[in-house]
């Protein structure tokens, strides 16, 4: 019997009513397991209804009482992470211990949640005039919403919520459609820490229930992870309806390679920034600059490693790198690797056609390694988010620079080097919102905030960290004056001695 995934409004499993809904496949055999419901309006305003009326509450509750909240939810995720990462593996695809690992970030951003009476202190200046006082605060906005992407299904939502909710707002999740269950099981922790009915809500869906949240009266804010297309139509209909965004878009991310580095330490981190959870997360490194002679040495080594990777079912202990999440993205992934060659590119690995016994209708594709790859060709202009890596040539640091920053994206970026100096003017000149020193994969930690530049980001803030404290809440300045109380009025005794 086909699972069905429902909605999730006021604390509870909510069945759809639109009577559309969407396949989601296991990507190891192809088959479809379970079916999702997708909202109508309708039902995207009943969540969103719900989450106004809970944040009546939730918005005057104690720092306290949601904190102590937050902290049961993390005892109960932590526990739950063998469970989580189950889901995760069965809808995207990706081996255990990359579920594990996206459970495990998705917690740095809880234990952030539980500290948020410190990001949300405010300011007072006392005496700034004769008995005027003037005070700063930081106030919840309301409702706010996330839309998220198939690749991170648990963490990016974590990314989200818990700051959210932990400053006072309550949230309606857009999960992709195409990992859905991830969503639910966490929503159902929630409800088992106690968090209150609406507080948390989800409802799946397609593009019929993302609009609706963009243009919804009642939603505040849209925070959203997803391709640079769909992030910039998020920014621009969000806006245009008087909401504040932050809409994560996508990546090329490039590790520029100097002739001091340790060639093998940097083969070891691009096999596993690019070809890690099957390239399919937006960090992952897919353009290795290399600067001078070492391109070859570099290559040589990258492919050795590359040629090792155990691929099969993430259930499989033994699997390093499982299938992609759909089929149509997989084709999408190998047209890249076969029209690369006539576009100027040597074909070093191609992993297209790659199957694995017992499995053969899985979503698989092997690891390619594509060298000398032109500036001009679409496995390099394009995010392929899949397990291609592409190797450039240039000649000295500063052609390195210049062709990154050439690059529309502005993501992540990572150089390779024993020099200190040369990192130093790297981190300084690159044109990227997070730069990785001898780190192939530069995300911060959860009380950093995580954000790109240029197409890679589209509004002021980026995600979480204090970025996200400031994104969830709206200031608010307070001016004061009060009379001394020993120049009360006549006949108004408050037990100060009179001054005339």
């Amino acid at each position: 019997m086909t699972k069905i995934v429902n909605h999730w409004i006021g604390g509870k499993s909510v069945e759809g009513t639109s009577g559309n809904f969407g396949p989601v496949t296991d990507p190891a055999t192809g088959a479809v397991t379970t079916k999702v419901a997708f909202a109508s309006v309708d039902e995207v305003d009943a969540a969103v209804a719900t989450a106004k009326d809970a944040y009546l509450t939730w918005g005057r509750s104690s720092l306290a009482k949601r904190t102590e909240i937050l902290f049961r939810f993390r005892a109960l995720l932590d526990a739950n992470r063998d469970a989580i990462a189950e889901l995760i593996t069965a809808e995207h695809g990706k081996v255990h211990s990359d579920a594990l690992g996206e459970v495990a970030r998705g917690l740095e951003i809880v234990d952030l949640a539980c500290g948020i009476n410190v990001q949300l202190k405010g300011e007072l200046s006392t005496q700034v005039a004769s008995q005027v006082d003037v005070s700063s605060i930081r106030q919840p906005l309301g409702v706010v919403a996330g839309i998220t992407p198939f690749n991170f299904p648990a963490m990016v939502p974590m990314w989200m919520f818990p700051i959210a909710i932990a400053c006072g707002n309550t949230f309606v999740l857009k999960p992709s459609e195409k990992d859905p269950s991830a969503s639910v099981k966490i929503a159902e922790l929630l409800a088992e820490a106690g968090l209150p009915d609406g507080v948390f809500n989800v409802v799946h869906g397609d593009k019929v229930a993302v609009d609706r949240l963009l243009e919804h009266p009642d939603v505040k804010a849209v925070s959203f992870v997803g391709s640079t297309p769909i992030a910039r139509h998020i920014h621009t209909t969000a806006s245009a309806n008087g909401k504040r965004v932050q809409a994560l878009g996508g990546a090329k991310n490039h590790m520029l390679v100097l002739p001091d580095a340790d060639l093998d330490a940097a083969a070891d981190a691009a096999v596993s920034a690019a070809y890690g959870s099957a390239g399919e997360r937006c960090m992952a490194i897919s353009a290795v600059v290399a600067v001078g002679a070492i391109g070859d040495e570099l290559v040589a080594k990258i492919r050795e490693r590359a040629e090792k990777i155990k691929i099969g079912p993430g259930n499989d202990p033994t699997s390093e790198m499982g299938p992609l999440i759909t089929a149509v993205h997989r084709d999408k992934v190998a047209s890249y690797v076969t029209g690369a060659a006539a576009e100027g590119a040597e074909v070093v690995l191609d992993g297209t056609g790659y199957t694995v016994e017992g499995f053969e209708d899985g979503h698989w594709i092997g690891i390619s390694l594509l060298d000398r790859v032109p500036t001009t060709a679409k496995a390099y202009t394009d995010e392929i988010f899949g397990p291609v890596l592409c190797v450039l040539r240039v000649d000295t640091y500063e052609e390195g620079v210049a062709l990154i920053n050439g690059s529309p994206f502005g993501n992540g970026t990572a150089i390779f080097t024993r020099d200190g100096g040369a990192a130093r003017r790297f981190q300084l000149e690159i044109e990227a919102g997070m730069v990785g020193v001898n780190v192939p994969i530069p995300v911060p930690v959860g009380y950093h905030s995580f954000g790109g530049w240029k197409d890679s980001l589209f509004g002021d803030h980026h995600i979480y960290g204090n970025d996200g404290t400031h994104f969830y809440t709206r200031g608010k300045v307070v001016t004061t004056r009060w009379p001394d109380p020993a120049d009360a009025p006549a006949g108004v005794d408050l037990g100060f001695p009179r001054n005339h």
